[in-house]
């Protein structure tokens, strides 16, 4: 391999990414404009659910018990209510989330050391968002639950105490921030397929062109012409991932508790995979709409929804999850997600990072073995 003919392709290149804007533009500004749109439109926590109350019982007890949800960041008080038909209308035009209903003798019960119950009913039609918002409601219950108990010990009631002391504490991503998990995924989707769709264009824009028959005359190796063509995208690709990490630290505030030097060279190594990917569709269809087509098709639906950035590959069909298993962007959102939220590194990672090794590798080889048949 001459160094000279990979640094001629290369400079060739370069100039044309510099002066075309649609090049730079998709390289550099759509990357960070994902990071940014997705980065604060998606979001799993849920803060502020709209809550009407319908108390019944109207003593000091039940006012306690609403305050609690009232102090809680999770709730907003919008109404209170007295009647079911109101209860009903709230729900169905979605203008609340969950009713707290508290019956008649709520106090009495709570006084005379009962068990008392509540009524929580929560808009279902959204499971995700209700599912927590049921945990949220829980744990403020909880809460009072354990300091009625306390109280009633104390005034020389009988004492009641929960069977278990339950106190839970979350490592890692302690006030459980789903941003702090979303952006370094999302980092990976993005990556995946912004690098895929840079080297889908370049060896079909030579066909198109009619510029391959030149390349083909002259002394160019298929391994140079490849690592020619890949290396500007691959700088392009590394100062993305460089500006990434900048605004996940200091735009979302995502602790990067590994060291930034792993996150590049787990980066770099992921990138050569998926520029070669780009490259090896190029190769193949020789067309530049078909190959920007399929491109897209074969990395954001995947990486978006296989690699684990956003549902949990566990909870998926087994099919499914083995299924998951060829998409790489599964590997790099793992790693990313140990580097950034435990700072681990290699000697946790190393099956991660030896399976992306593995990729890039066989795709740049498969790339190289297409791209030689073509010529020939």
């Amino acid at each position: 391999m001459r160094t000279m003919r990979v640094a001629a392709i290369a400079r060739k290149e370069f100039i044309h990414v510099i002066r075309d804007p649609r090049s730079l533009a998709m390289g550099i500004a759509i990357p960070m404009l994902l990071i940014v749109l997705f980065g604060y439109a998606l979001t799993l926590d849920v803060d502020n659910v709209p809550m009407v109350v319908w108390d019944q019982d109207s003593t000091h007890s039940s006012r306690e018990l609403v305050s609690r949800f009232q102090g809680s960041r999770y709730f907003s008080i919008r109404d209170y209510i007295d009647d079911y038909a109101e209860l009903e209308r709230y729900i169905d035009s979605g203008k609340a989330g969950i009713v707290l209903v508290i019956p008649p003798g709520f106090s009495i019960g709570i006084e005379s050391g009962r068990q008392t119950s509540v009524q929580l009913i929560v808009d279902g039609s959204d499971s995700n968002t209700a599912t927590i918002v049921i945990g949220y409601a829980d744990a403020v219950l909880f809460d009072y639950g354990g300091d009625v108990a306390a109280a009633f010990s104390e005034f020389g009631g009988r004492k009641i105490a929960p069977p278990v002391d339950f106190r839970p504490r979350a490592w890692y991503n302690p006030d459980l921030e789903s941003r702090n998990y979303i952006i370094p995924g999302l980092i990976a989707v993005i990556m995946m397929v912004i690098a895929a769709l840079m080297t889908s264009l370049t060896i079909a824009r030579e066909w198109e062109r009619g510029s391959m028959e030149r390349l083909i005359s002259t002394p160019v190796r298929t391994e140079e012409l490849i690592l020619g063509k890949l290396i500007p995208y691959f700088s392009i690709g590394m100062l993305d991932v460089a500006l990434a990490v900048l605004m996940g630290e200091f735009l979302f505030q995502v602790p990067l508790r590994g060291t930034a030097a792993f996150v590049f060279l787990m980066a770099a190594i992921f990138l050569a995979g998926a520029l070669g990917l780009g490259m090896l569709i190029s190769i193949v269809t020789k067309s530049q709409l078909l190959a920007s087509q399929l491109a897209m098709v074969l990395t954001f639906l995947p990486s978006f929804l296989l690699s684990g950035f956003m549902y949990a590959i566990s909870n998926m069909p087994v099919a499914v999850q083995i299924i998951t298993h060829l998409v790489p962007a599964r590997y790099f959102v793992s790693l990313l997600k140990g580097i950034y939220l435990k700072g681990i590194g290699l000697e946790i990672l190393w099956l991660q990072a030896a399976l992306l090794l593995l990729f890039g590798i066989g795709i740049l080889a498969l790339g190289k073995l297409k791209l030689k048949k073509k010529l020939g």
